[in-house]
């Protein structure tokens, strides 16, 4: 087939438009396409007042090699690469012991599923609950205030991303388009087809929790198996070489490969990693508040007079702004149409995070503002980075009322240095609520001197993003692992062989897509492995 990429139509353009571009760009009657697919359809709303649909499609001609040789020259045409999946071996060689995988989000989804599928028959240890009886869990604390520390946002299948936008797109580079194999994964698994081909693909808690169980299945039904509440507490390490796992029931499971899939909140299987001499180093990540704007403010101001358009849906942002203090203040994690959600995972702390629907049809829109913060500035080994987030979180608790609601202040009354006493226009999500404060002792110094800031500048760039009445909710604190669990080419810790740390909690990945595609990688590095 011949892919043609940058192909620029009307938002408002007819079905049959887009035959009629690509046959006007081959120079051939439309009738001489043999069919066509669309590979990646984007917009561009640089003029607001002009909006435009950016097509990349791949078309079946019959006089595809004269049609090649015709257009060699232009870089816009040329043939379509094979981004199908190729298993790296055909049959698994015999073993004595099945590989285990700690953790089931999307590291380890995808670990055990690709390992299933090459013939292998792994065995998926969850620390937390099926994803079903998860929400419930989850639900408990949003509602009823009750956390329970082995299932909520962060621990349970399908991992943190389930209670989120479900974001599939990354900026990892990815030459063997394994993000392709997550998509269609996804895709058999339920979730809408669009995912293959829109710019920036999402699917929704909702849908995200069918299709991991969806997924589960299809592990077991290749002869995986899957434990929940089974959390791992030990390591057998014998002359450098992992010889197994430790359950807290006891239980003791044998295994040569041991995939670590743990999630960026795993702080106390960090901590029994370090106590067991798995090499892990800190590593950066970044602290700050979730605010919240109605999203048709956002919709105005990103996509003016097309604002509300069903077929642009919610709009979206992405901010950055270095501040004089030397620090760089970002958004992050951006749910259009969302709500803020309480993500602690353990007992008198407060977090936040956001998370849409499919949809992305509520009032607000959210995102993190949050600051980089490096090793320097929490010195004491790699485990020093938990210890200031949970400084931080507790704190949050405190300012909150020591109920699990979260500190909140406008942001007119940051900006000015005063403590918050009444909602103006915006009404925070956060569910189970927000107590207004003053948040300026939430964060680091540096952190809200830059804050502050970054919020007008931001309002430079998105017309009302400083809007007084915005509401900052804190803190946010897990926008990636604070930590390392460092690994070689082979994708093995450096220090223990058969130990593979994988995905976001191992500090490989940031985000569903790139975690997805972190656990292929895994999952292959085991296959080639034979034993030796």
């Amino acid at each position: 087939m011949i892919r043609i990429t940058e192909l620029r139509l009307p938002l408002d353009h007819p079905s049959e438009a887009l035959p009629a571009a690509i046959a006007k760009r081959l120079g051939m009657p439309v009738a001489e396409l043999r069919s066509f697919a669309v590979y990646k359809r984007s917009h561009d709303a640089r003029k607001k007042d002009a909006l435009t649909f950016i097509y990349t499609v791949d078309v079946e001609v019959d006089r595809e090699i004269a049609l090649l040789e015709k257009f060699a020259a232009d870089p816009k045409i040329g043939p379509t690469p094979d981004t199908s999946y190729h298993f790296v071996i055909d049959t698994p060689p015999a073993r004595a012991t099945r590989p285990v995988i700690v953790g089931f989000g999307p590291a380890g989804i995808f670990a055990a599923l690709v390992l299933a599928q090459m013939g292998f028959k792994p065995i998926v240890l969850e620390r937390g609950k099926a994803v079903r009886e998860r929400t419930k869990d989850t639900w408990g604390l949003w509602r009823n205030k009750v956390l329970d520390p082995e299932s909520n946002v962060q621990f349970g299948e399908g991992g943190a991303g389930t209670f989120s936008d479900g974001k599939l797109y990354s900026q990892v580079k990815d030459p063997r388009h394994l993000g392709r194999k997550v998509l269609t994964e996804f895709v058999k698994a339920g979730a809408p087809a669009e995912i293959l081909y829109v710019a920036k693909p999402h699917i929704g808690t909702f849908r995200l929790v069918g299709m991991v169980e969806h997924m589960r299945r299809e592990i077991e039904s290749l002869g995986g198996e899957v434990r929940f509440q089974s959390r791992v507490v030990g390591l057998n390490i014998e002359h450098g070489q992992v010889r197994g796992v430790v359950l807290a029931s006891g239980e003791e499971i044998a295994a040569d490969h041991v995939v670590l899939a743990l999630g960026h909140s795993a702080r106390d299987t960090f901590e029994m990693l370090h106590a067991c001499g798995v090499f892990m180093e800190a590593k950066p990540f970044s602290v700050g508040f979730r605010i919240e704007h109605p999203q048709s403010l956002i919709d105005r101001a990103r996509l003016g007079a097309n604002a509300g358009n069903p077929l642009l849906g919610a709009a979206d942002y992405k901010l950055v702004h270095h501040a004089s203090n030397g620090r760089a203040v970002y958004s992050f994690c951006m749910c259009p149409g969302g709500q803020v959600v309480a993500a602690t995972s353990e007992a008198n702390c407060v977090v936040t995070n956001g998370m849409s629907q499919y949809s992305r049809a509520e009032r607000n829109a959210n995102a993190g503002i949050v600051v980089g913060i490096t090793p320097e500035d929490y010195p004491g080994g790699p485990l020093a980075g938990i210890a200031l987030q949970r400084e931080l979180e507790s704190r949050a608790f405190e300012l909150g009322g020591g109920n699990y609601e979260a500190p909140g202040q406008l942001v007119g009354d940051f900006l000015a240095g005063r403590a918050s006493t009444q909602l103006g226009s915006v009404v925070p999500s956060y569910q189970p609520g927000v107590h207004l404060t003053d948040l300026s002792t939430a964060l680091p110094p540096y952190a809200i001197a830059a804050m502050r800031e970054a919020l007008p500048a931001f309002g430079r760039q998105i017309r009302g993003f400083d809007l007084p009445d915005a509401v900052l909710t804190g803190v946010e604190t897990r926008t990636s692992s604070p930590l390392r669990i460092t690994r070689g080419d082979d994708f093995q810790s450096v220090n223990i062989r058969g130990l593979y740390p994988a995905g976001e909690g191992a500090g490989y990945a940031g985000g569903i897509l790139s975690a997805g595609i972190d656990g292929i990688k895994i999952a292959e590095a085991i296959a080639r492995n034979d034993g030796k």
